[in-house]
């Protein structure tokens, strides 16, 4: 069966005191921070704490405590009483701390589908990562089946500047049978950027989950068409081979129903079932119905958004779509929800979405602006569940139900979820 590629260091504020107008999206909504005068014996302080409703939860190091507030109290009105009592040398809000500054990365700034209005929140997500204990995402491992990946030095192909040859795990191809899935598309070596292009190094553009492993499975060939045999194997193999996530930035045609792929459907329940978390693309033709393969039950299916945080004019839609995030282009002329009318333009000619590949052959690189569609959005989503998953978000095993319910929780949501599913994904909501 014929398939066609959709183409179209954180600065901490502690003030003295807690501001006026404070908002509790700035700190931990039900802890305190709380240092004792010296001398203060273990008993007095417990008492201080209970008097405010408090109850200690961890001490910190220096001599200062993190309590959690037990009455129901607010931030200030536990501040407040804490500060009264003689036996405490302060009272703080546990702030919470965002990135001071955006990457270096020459081609960060026309990355809006990261940083905008609605775009990810993936800087603040970052320094969340980080927190946990997995920067970048480092543990996790994507499959990306796609078109290759400009991953190598090999022959005639060349590795793209922005890619770390490290980066890279269990490279197959499905077409050529070996194990060069070198890319000369452009199309796979971009949808791996946006999840794995090297971050904070001078060079091109940043990536999402930027410490994540890939595994670049060729299923595509130079004109962006493959075979459901190819990616029926492919997925089997990254799930055999512990892929933590799969993209499949691809569609077959819309008349095509699941009897039809009853090898890749078997291959799709096989990993659900093996813990993969899938994740896809829903389809470039503007159809109510969203398109095999992520139209499955098991698949996470992304529509695509604009800049302006409106349904893609070519975006798939309908009650199988499960989340919506950055695709470009230009936004769908839908005028009868109260999101649509509030936020879209349909006159104007949206952004593209950036990251490094091919500008000429297989060894020119650059930054195109013409790559817009479903395949764009669907690694933003395959990217962040495997934030979710490297940082234990979700405890050390969730499974595939688990982080696509995640996901869907911590997205935000429109009044039209047949356009836009449970909303447009958030990566640092989704790791708060």
């Amino acid at each position: 069966m014929p398939i066609r590629l959709l183409l179209l260091t954180a600065a901490l504020m502690l003030p003295l005191g807690l501001p006026a107008g404070a908002s509790a999206d700035g700190y931990v909504p039900d802890e305190v921070i709380v240092r004792y005068e010296d001398g203060t014996s273990t008993g007095v302080a417990q008492s201080v704490a209970d008097e405010a409703g408090t109850e200690a939860f961890q001490a910190l190091p220096g001599g200062s405590e993190q309590l959690e507030i037990e009455d129901g109290d607010s931030v200030r009105e536990t501040i407040a009483e804490l500060r009264a009592d003689p036996n405490v040398a302060y009272a703080v809000p546990n702030w919470r701390a965002r990135a001071a500054a955006d990457p270096n990365d020459p081609g960060f700034r026309l990355q809006w589908n990261l940083f905008s209005d609605y775009g990810i929140n993936v800087v603040e997500a970052w320094s969340l990562a980080a927190g946990l204990g997995a920067p970048g995402g480092s543990g996790a491992v994507v499959a990306v089946l796609d078109s290759g990946v400009a991953y190598q030095r090999y022959g005639r192909y060349r590795r793209a500047p922005d890619l770390r040859r490290w980066t890279f795990v269990r490279p197959y191809d499905f077409i050529g049978r070996d194990r060069h899935p070198n890319d000369v598309f452009g199309h796979g070596t971009h949808v791996a950027g946006t999840i794995a292009q090297t971050t904070n190094n001078r060079i091109g553009t940043a990536g999402i989950a930027y410490n994540a492993k890939i595994m670049p499975l060729r299923v595509l060939d130079a004109n962006g068409e493959g075979d459901s045999a190819a990616i029926a194997r492919a997925i089997r193999y990254a799930a055999r081979y512990r892929a933590d996530v799969i993209n499949l930035s691809l569609e077959f045609p819309a008349e095509v129903r699941s009897a039809e792929i009853p090898d890749v459907m078997s291959a799709l329940r096989y990993a659900h079932r093996r813990g993969v978390v899938v994740v896809a693309a829903a389809g470039n033709q503007a159809d109510i119905a969203v398109a095999y393969p992520a139209r499955a039950l098991s698949v996470i299916a992304v529509g695509a958004t604009t800049v302006t945080g409106c349904q893609a004019d070519y975006s798939n839609a309908g009650e199988d779509l499960d989340l919506v995030a950055p695709g470009g282009g230009a936004d769908a002329p839908n005028t009868d929800s109260a999101w649509d009318v509030a936020h879209c333009t349909p006159d104007s000619l949206g952004k593209s979405i950036v990251q490094q590949t091919f500008t000429r052959g297989v060894r020119r690189f650059g930054l195109p602006r013409t790559y817009e569609g479903t395949s764009m959005a669907s690694p933003h989503v395959a990217a962040i569940a495997a934030l979710v998953i490297a940082t234990g978000r979700l405890g050390p095993n969730p499974s595939p139900s688990d982080v696509e319910a995640h996901l869907e929780a911590t997205a935000r949501p429109t009044d039209r979820p047949d356009r836009y599913g449970a909303g447009l994904v958030d990566a640092a909501a989704a790791l708060r």
